[in-house]
Formats: C-alpha cells, sequence, structure tokens
C-alpha cells in the first residue's frame, strides 16, 4: 500500500497564498504545510511511497520534491493532472488510476488531520472492506460539508453536501483506504462520474459506485480535531490545530 494525495486544487479562496502556491503547499504551522502533515503521517504509518496529483502551481511541488522526499523519508511519485484548473477532483482522482493497483491511502490536499486517523483506517482493513471512508460521527454538520448516510450492514448509502445534515450518519473527512482490488471499479465509476460532468467531486464518484451495488465501508475518527482548508476562517483553524499535533 501507497500514500496518495490529492494536490492539484487552486484554493482561489486562500489568494493571496495561492496566487504563487497550490493550496496544499499553504503553510499551517511555521513553514509546516498541508502536503508535509500528510507526508509525515504516511510515514509514521509505514507508508514511503507516496504518489502526489499535481495541477495548479505544479512547478512548486516539482522544485520542492527533493526537500519533501528528505524531510520525511519518502519517495514521491508527481502525477500531473492537466485540466487541474477546468474541472474537479473526480477527474483528479482519476488521473491516479494507475497507482490504485498497488493499494491507496488516500488525502486529500487541503485537509489538516493527525495520524490517528490514518492509524484509524488501517485497523479497519481485514474483514473484506475494499473502499474505506474515514467519517466524523461526532461534529455538529451544517450545509457545506460532505455528509454522508450510512447503513450499519450495507455501507454507505449516500454521500453529497446536498443533504440535510440531520440525516447524515457523519462527515466525511477527505481520508479514504482503498484496497488494490477496488481499483478498476473505482477508476470506471470516476470515469463515469466526470464524463457525466466534470465538475462533480470525487465522491459522487463513490455514490456512482454504491448505485452499482458496491459495498463502501466507513472507519470512524473518534473525537479528533481536523479541518477542510477553503478559506482564510479555515486556514486560522488549521494553524490552531496544527501546533497541537
Amino acid at each position: 500500500m501507497i500514500g496518495l494525495v490529492l494536490a492539484a486544487g487552486a484554493g482561489r479562496r486562500l489568494r493571496p497564498y495561492t496566487d504563487t502556491l497550490p493550496k496544499a503547499l499553504v503553510p499551517v504551522d511555521g513553514e509546516t504545510t498541508v502536503l508535509d502533515i500528510a507526508l509525515a503521517n504516511f510515514a509514521e504509518v509505514g507508508l514511503t511511497d507516496v504518489a502526489v496529483v499535481v495541477g495548479y502551481r505544479k512547478e512548486a511541488v516539482y522544485e520542492r520534491q527533493a526537500e519533501l522526499e528528505a524531510k520525511h523519508g519518502v519517495k514521491l511519485t508527481l502525477i500531473d493532472n492537466d485540466k487541474a484548473e477546468e474541472w474537479n477532483n473526480a477527474y483528479s482522482l482519476y488521473c491516479a488510476r494507475e497507482v490504485f493497483k498497488e493499494g491507496v491511502l488516500l488525502a486529500n490536499g487541503d485537509t489538516v488531520h493527525p495520524v490517528s486517523v490514518e492509524k484509524t483506517l488501517l485497523d479497519a482493513r481485514g474483514n473484506g472492506q475494499k473502499i474505506i471512508l474515514a467519517l466524523d460521527t461526532v461534529k455538529d454538520l451544517a450545509d457545506e460539508e460532505m455528509k454522508v448516510v450510512v447503513d450499519p450492514e450495507k455501507g454507505v448509502q449516500k454521500i453529497t453536501k446536498l443533504m440535510d445534515p440531520a440525516e447524515a450518519t457523519g462527515e466525511y473527512i477527505g481520508l479514504t483506504l482503498i484496497e488494490a482490488e477496488a481499483g478498476a471499479e473505482l477508476a470506471d465509476a470516476l470515469k463515469a462520474t466526470f464524463e457525466k460532468d466534470p465538475q462533480l467531486y470525487y465522491e459522487d464518484g463513490y455514490q456512482e459506485l454504491v448505485g452499482r451495488g458496491f459495498k463502501v465501508d466507513i472507519a470512524p475518527i473518534g473525537d479528533v480535531k481536523w479541518v477542510e482548508i477553503d478559506n482564510h476562517d479555515d486556514l486560522a483553524k488549521g494553524r490552531e490545530i496544527a501546533c497541537q499535533y
């Protein structure tokens, strides 16, 4: 199994930081970036091969590749997303389809979170699950969150932002364990998703899988401090949290 980070996004709501950097390279603790946190977490759980999907301001990641590898003791493979500024992240994840066959632990490049999340996902393996989503079942939800409805026996039934928060079991936090045997089916579902609408999320690809009868499982992360960084308010929260790890 390898690590996988989606780091192709522009993060326009984080300007001026993202005038010259992709969102994943915005500092959250001194010089530590969101990408640093993901790589450090992967290394701590023994994943030293990491693929990173790059797009917007990708040159900044290429320039730091050797430095990041040395700092975290990992080997990076950078995967170019040629439509990062045009299409949403269903296509971005599809760009990494060749590494799915190795089994991946996926982390969004804008999620500040502790290594306990990776450990929770890895500990949840072993009962035939093919895809496991990290789920926050503690947080109070609002309209913007990626909400999930789970059936105890059938797994994920619905995953979307477009849902009454009261219906949801919890919030998907942007980390997924994808076993190798799920790779081909996931790639096909992602392709169907972005071909239907290039602006759809990769979570819509998970919904496509569920609609096809594929079981997607979840692992509750417990009472964990984390944040998805979309804007400057989120960035402030991320900086409060990151310095505690």
